[in-house]
């Protein structure tokens, strides 16, 4: 499952399974985080045949995408699809800013972490509340007609922001929170986007490691998000999981990846790692070739969070 799939109108290009890079130089929102591990991790996702790096500022305020602009430079740009976001102003307390000039200025401060003369795909990272979307939008298409980027995507936006967004249907690329354990978007967002040609990017698709099958129901206090009854109903899920995985001689989580990439809904799928060894296993997702009926069984699992 090594084919590209298109990103909205646009010619970008990426495999369907990408990185997300949050745990590169995110010092700022995970404990413990060595630089060397990030460049680590990068090199070997490359190396793998990973062509995209999903990364923000808000990674280590910029640190992550100087690591990644560091790595890159010893590789072919063109084969790979570079996407960072902004929209946290640090001027005025990280507050979220879509001000066209904040964005047009956050763009150009990335090219130069990055050491790169274009962004594949730049998302706004959050909406704000005052700027209409279409202005933040039409902003970007300045840049993107100038070549500083090459697609334009929305994160954390709802449904009526995106359609805001793309009232002149200038949105390519939108990202959020999905997962089997968060299928909200399913009902609120697909429709939209498969109607208007707009790609998906979840993140947290293995929902900050549920959905690996590493956890039991000894762990359920970590996750107080879900009931009891919810969580046993997990557990119950990925066993049924673990059973499929057992017959393609993968682990949970690649199998879950492999479902998010046959989803025709998905476009690209980005688990994060912290370890380089983490991509790797990540990476042979791509070798699972998952049939409609084992993906119609893990669906129907999960059927009770759509």
């Amino acid at each position: 499952m090594d084919k590209l799939i298109k990103i909205g109108n646009t010619d970008v290009a990426s495999k369907k399974i990408g990185l997300g890079t949050n745990k590169v130089g995110g010092h700022n929102l995970f404990k413990n985080l060595k630089d060397e591990d990030g460049y680590a991790v990068i090199k070997k996702a490359i190396d793998s045949g990973i062509t995209t790096l999903d990364t923000a500022y808000m990674y280590g305020l910029g640190r992550s995408e100087k690591i990644i602009g560091d790595v890159i430079g010893d590789y072919d740009r063109q084969k790979l699809v570079i996407a960072t976001k902004a929209a946290q102003d640090p001027d005025n307390d990280f507050k979220n800013n879509n001000d066209p000039e904040f964005l047009k200025k956050a763009v150009d401060e990335a090219l130069k972490r990055l050491k790169t003369d274009y962004i594949d795909i730049f998302y706004i990272h959050f909406p704000d509340e005052k700027t209409p979307k279409n202005e933040s939008v039409a902003a970007l298409n300045e840049l993107k007609q100038a070549g500083k980027i090459r697609s334009i995507g929305v994160s954390n936006f709802s449904l009526d922001q995106i359609k805001e967004a793309n009232q002149d249907g200038l949105v390519d690329i939108v990202e959020d929170n999905y997962s089997l354990l968060h299928r909200d978007a399913e009902t609120k967002l697909f429709p939209y986007l498969r109607k208007n040609n707009i790609s998906f990017v979840p993140y947290f698709p293995l929902a900050s490691g549920l959905l690996t099958g590493k956890y039991s129901a000894a762990d359920a206090k970590k996750f107080s998000q879900y009931t009891p009854d919810q969580f046993k109903q997990i557990l119950i899920a990925i066993d049924k999981v673990r059973k499929i995985a057992e017959k393609y001689d993968a682990t949970v989580a690649q199998v879950i990846l492999a479902w998010y990439m046959k989803n025709p809904d998905i476009s690209i799928v980005i688990p994060g790692a912290r370890k380089p060894e983490q991509v790797e296993q990540n990476v042979k997702a791509l070798d699972v070739n998952l049939g409609n009926t084992d993906y119609h069984t893990i669906d129907e699992a999960f059927s009770d969070f759509k």
